[in-house]
C-alpha cells in the first residue's frame, strides 16, 4: 500500500533582505510601544487598577511587529490572551487598549472584555480568545468563510506551545488541508506553557513538525527578528493567496515576563533568561539600524520621547474615562439582525 511522504519541512534563516529605512522605523516604533504599553499595563495592576489576569508580550514584540508589515488590510487575526501586542498591531489605539484594561466604558469593547479578550471588527481582529486553543478552530472558520465569499484575504491564527497539544488543533488541520482553506496558523514558542516546558508535555520537542503529518508547508522562524518574521510571513501568504492551501510558521520568541502577572517564572534558569535579553528584538533592532545608518541616536531618542508621551496620554486616558453604566449589562451580546425577537 502506497504512503503519504510528509512535506520536507524548511528552516527560515536569519534574513539577508535589505530593507528601507521606512520599514525599519515602523518596526521599531511598533515593538517600542507595545513594551511600554505593556510595562505601564503591568504598573497599573500593581495599583490594581486592572484587575482579573493580565498576560504580557514582554519579549515577543517583533511577531507583532513582522506579521503587521506582511499582510493586507482585509486579512483577519485571531489569538490567544496574551494579546495585547498583537492588538497594537492590527491599530488599535493604546487609549482603547488600556481603558479596557481599566474595565472602563471607553474600551476597546467598553470594558467587557478586559485583558484576554479584545475584539475589534474595525481592524479584522478577532481576539483575544480565553479558552485555551479555542480560537485555532474560530481562525479556521474565518478563513472558510472567506473562501466561501471569494475574497484574497486569509486568516492568521495564532497560538501558544500549550494550545498545540489540544485536539482541535488536529481537526483544525486536517479540514484546512481538505478544503485548502485561506489560514496561516502561526505558533508562538516560547518555550513554556505556562509554566511547563515543552519537553514534559510531549516526546516531539521540535514543534514545526506538527503540520508534517497533514503535508502542510511548514517552517521555523527566528521570532526575536521582524524582519524574519516579515519574511516568513510574506512567503506563506504568497502561498495561501495563490489558492494552494494553508501555511504553518513555527514562530520561536520568548517571554521575558511570567505566563501572568501572578507568576515569579522561577522554573526557568538565569542563564537561559540571559541569553534571552541578549536577543531582545528592540535592543537588536536599535543597534542594527544605528550600525547601518538607518537612524540616527537623535531619530531614535526622538521615537522614545514619543512613545512614552503616548503611553503616558493612555494611561491617563483610561484612569479619567467613566465606568460602563449598568444599562449596558445586556448589549452586545446578540445581534438584533440576527435575533429580530430580541426587539
Amino acid at each position: 500500500m502506497a504512503t503519504a511522504t510528509p512535506t520536507k519541512k524548511r528552516e527560515s534563516k536569519k534574513t539577508a533582505t535589505t530593507y528601507s529605512k521606512e520599514q525599519y522605523l515602523e518596526w521599531y516604533t511598533l515593538m517600542l510601544r507595545i513594551r511600554k504599553f505593556e510595562q505601564k499595563a503591568l504598573m497599573a495592576y500593581g495599583q490594581q487598577k486592572v484587575r482579573g489576569f493580565c498576560h504580557v508580550y514582554i519579549g515577543q514584540e517583533a511577531v507583532a511587529a513582522g506579521i503587521e508589515s506582511a499582510l493586507i488590510p482585509g486579512d483577519g487575526i485571531v489569538t490567544a490572551y496574551r494579546q495585547h501586542g498583537t492588538a497594537i498591531g492590527r491599530g488599535i489605539s493604546t487609549k482603547a487598549a488600556m481603558a479596557e484594561l481599566f474595565g472602563k466604558a471607553t474600551g476597546v469593547n467598553k470594558g467587557k472584555g478586559g485583558s484576554m479578550h479584545f475584539m475589534s471588527k474595525a481592524h479584522n481582529y478577532y481576539g483575544g480568545n480565553g479558552i485555551v486553543g479555542a480560537q485555532i478552530p474560530i481562525g479556521t472558520g474565518i478563513a472558510f468563510a472567506e473562501k466561501y465569499k471569494g475574497t484574497n484575504n486569509l486568516c492568521v491564527t495564532m497560538f501558544g506551545d500549550g494550545a498545540a497539544r489540544q485536539g482541535a488543533l488536529h481537526e483544525a488541520f486536517n479540514m484546512a488541508m481538505t478544503w485548502k482553506l485561506p489560514v496561516l496558523y502561526i505558533l508562538e514558542n516560547n518555550g513554556y506553557a505556562m509554566g511547563t516546558s515543552i519537553s514534559r508535555t510531549s516526546n516531539v520537542v521540535d514543534m514545526v513538525k506538527l503540520g508534517l503529518s497533514y503535508e502542510m508547508p511548514s517552517e521555523s522562524v527566528d521570532g526575536m527578528d521582524p524582519a524574519a518574521v516579515h519574511d516568513a510571513i510574506s512567503r506563506a501568504a504568497a502561498h495561501i493567496r495563490a489558492g494552494k492551501g494553508p501555511f504553518y510558521l513555527e514562530i520561536r520568541t520568548y517571554r521575558y515576563k511570567g505566563h501572568s502577572v501572578s507568576d515569579p517564572a522561577k522554573y526557568r534558569t538565569k542563564e537561559e533568561v540571559k541569553e534571552y535579553e541578549g536577543r531582545d528584538p528592540i535592543k537588536v533592532t536599535e543597534k542594527h539600524m544605528l550600525a547601518n545608518k538607518l537612524a540616527t541616536a537623535a531619530e531614535i531618542e526622538a521615537i522614545k520621547t514619543a512613545v512614552n508621551e503616548e503611553i503616558d496620554e493612555a494611561y491617563e486616558f483610561a484612569e479619567a474615562s467613566p465606568l460602563p453604566d449598568a444599562s449596558e449589562l445586556y448589549t452586545d451580546n446578540y445581534t438584533q439582525a440576527d435575533y429580530p425577537y430580541l426587539t
